[in-house]
């Protein structure tokens, strides 16, 4: 039986690899490619083995550098032979959906009346400003949202940042927003239970006309803080031919049992979920993390790869996945993605770069403090890549006589011989004399009190909008339109945990003191 070896120069193998071995008339490629062998037409042989078991389109000519025969003395051949390349992944065929989460207990009392992507972030942003911006700046034009609990301010403000005459161009792009609502019928609608439901629910939506040239479904999460380029996430997903592309973070064994965590091949195809794990169950899921091009020193530092909750598919396998394959679950992390892992291609794409998971209010307000430092491990500061949100047509801030220190200060604010330190002050804030600030998020206000507005309150012993004289407030999340008044101290002594007092205004969770909407506290109040 005559057997023999292609070997290729370098750069002429489409996929990596360096050898084509044929034994009795099959090719084998890797362990990807087999087809017939029939004639000594090497090259013609195997490019039509190829194509016919890929459906690759595009080639470029490679050179062999040598093929080896069992009369190895007597025969050396050279040959040209197609080199392939991988579709270039194309935004106009991608459709993005981002999800508007859950009712927010996590993140409550801040989501008590707003939906958990309209939290405010970073002084003048909202949770959903993230991956709305990097959509647009990936070139994804085709954005879904999909809202239930307490949509109105999210819709607002959505509709105010995100529409095609306001100054962001979409081309032939769409936002569109998707409400949860309920049908009369047993076979009717109902509220969202969870992630792929709320999906699944809008399926006819994604099969409509206006998306019959998407390829590939991102999904993404309205409580995450980073910056990204989805068309690389694609692409990984386009080269590895994955029906699913999970993006992923290499994680230590501090944080590790906080996520869900997974287990890969030496291809980077994922075979194991496990959600949360512990004990001897998180050691079961260490990996080599190198796979995924982490150097050694942070691989040993990194075992465990732990998923976004940032997904992307094959649009055709999206929906037989939640229409046939799975009807009746209902969450992707949980229950699509491990159940698909048994019968599709789905691979794991490493992000390794700044990401947060900002759905708790400790981490929410652990990410935004951490917005002042110097040098910040993550800022909204890039020309080439901003962060897009609701124009408000405020003035600059006026400062006077004030101390600040690592600090950001919004637009539209007034700050009167006043102290900061560390701590975000947001859109249209008022600090009067002698306030102090420290490790504090003010969200700011929806509206301005004129002076004869604030007069006339403070003469009626009323408290205005913003912080009055002389008061103390530390480690503290002030939400939006708070009337803080004067001589005022807010700094938890007792380092209380959780505390729950919304008839006086606040909710302590975490140790953290949480100022309520539209909150008033009095003048001389102790928190």
């Amino acid at each position: 039986m005559e057997s023999f070896c292609m070997s290729l120069k370098a750069n002429a193998s489409p996929v990596n690899v360096s050898k084509v071995r044929s034994n009795g008339g099959t090719v084998f490629w890797g362990e990807s490619i087999r087809g017939g062998l029939k004639s000594r037409d090497f090259g013609t042989q195997l490019w039509k083995s190829l194509r016919a078991e890929n459906g690759v389109k595009k080639a470029k000519l490679g050179v062999v550098h040598s093929i080896l025969t069992p009369e190895i003395n007597k025969e050396t051949m050279n040959f040209e032979a197609p080199k392939f390349e991988t579709p270039e992944a194309d935004p106009k065929k991608v459709a993005s959906i981002i999800l508007g989460g859950g009712a927010g207990t996590r993140l409550f009392p801040l989501t008590r009346k707003r939906a958990k992507p309209a939290v405010p972030i970073g002084g003048c942003y909202r949770l959903i400003d993230i991956p709305m911006s990097n959509c647009i700046n990936s070139g994804i034009n085709k954005i879904f949202i999909l809202t239930q609990f307490n949509s109105f301010s999210l819709n607002r403000h959505l509709a105010r940042t995100y529409n095609f005459g306001n100054g962001v161009n979409f081309g032939d792009g769409f936002v569109e927003v998707l409400a949860a609502t309920q049908t009369p019928g047993e076979a009717g609608k109902k509220w969202f239970q969870g992630t792929a439901d709320a999906v699944r629910q809008f399926v006819w939506v994604f099969e409509d006309a206006r998306a019959k040239d998407v390829e590939h479904v991102l999904i993404l999460s309205g409580d995450h803080l980073y910056r990204a380029d989805y068309m690389d996430f694609v692409q990984r997903h386009i080269d590895s031919n994955a029906d699913i592309t999970v993006s992923c973070l290499p994680m230590d064994d501090s944080r590790a049992s906080d996520y869900g965590l997974m287990k890969i091949d030496g291809a980077g195809r994922i075979i194991q979920f496990a959600e949360k794990p512990k004990g001897p169950h998180l050691k079961a899921m260490q990996v080599d993390t190198s796979i995924l091009g982490l150097s050694a020193q942070d691989a040993a530092r990194y075992p465990y790869i732990a998923s976004m909750g940032v997904y992307v598919f094959k649009a055709n396998v999206l929906l037989n996945l939640l229409t046939r394959s799975y009807p009746s679950c209902n969450d992707f992390g949980s229950e699509i993605i491990p159940s698909a892992v048994k019968e599709h291609n789905v691979q794991a794409y490493l992000f390794n770069d700044y990401w947060e998971d900002i759905g708790t209010i400790k981490s929410f307000f652990d990410a935004n403090l951490a917005l002042t430092e110097q040098p910040p491990k993550f800022q909204f500061y890039d020309p080439k890549t901003p962060f897009y949100t609701s124009p408000r047509f405020l003035p600059p801030t006026k400062v006077d006589k004030c101390r600040i220190v690592d600090s950001i200060i919004s637009h539209g604010c007034f700050l009167r011989e006043c102290s900061v330190q560390h701590s975000i002050v947001g859109v249209r804030s008022r600090l009067e004399s002698r306030v102090e600030f420290e490790d504090t998020m003010m969200m700011g206000a929806d509206y301005y009190q004129t002076e004869s507005e604030i007069a006339s309150l403070l003469a009626d012993g009323k408290v205005p909008i913003g912080v009055g004289q002389n008061t103390k407030i530390k480690n503290c999340i002030i939400d939006k339109n708070a009337k803080i008044g004067k001589d005022v101290i807010i700094s938890n002594a007792d380092a209380v945990e959780e505390a729950e007092r919304p008839e006086d205004g606040f909710y302590i969770r975490s140790g953290i003191t949480v100022i309520l909407k539209n909150a008033t506290i009095r003048d001389g109040t102790i928190i």
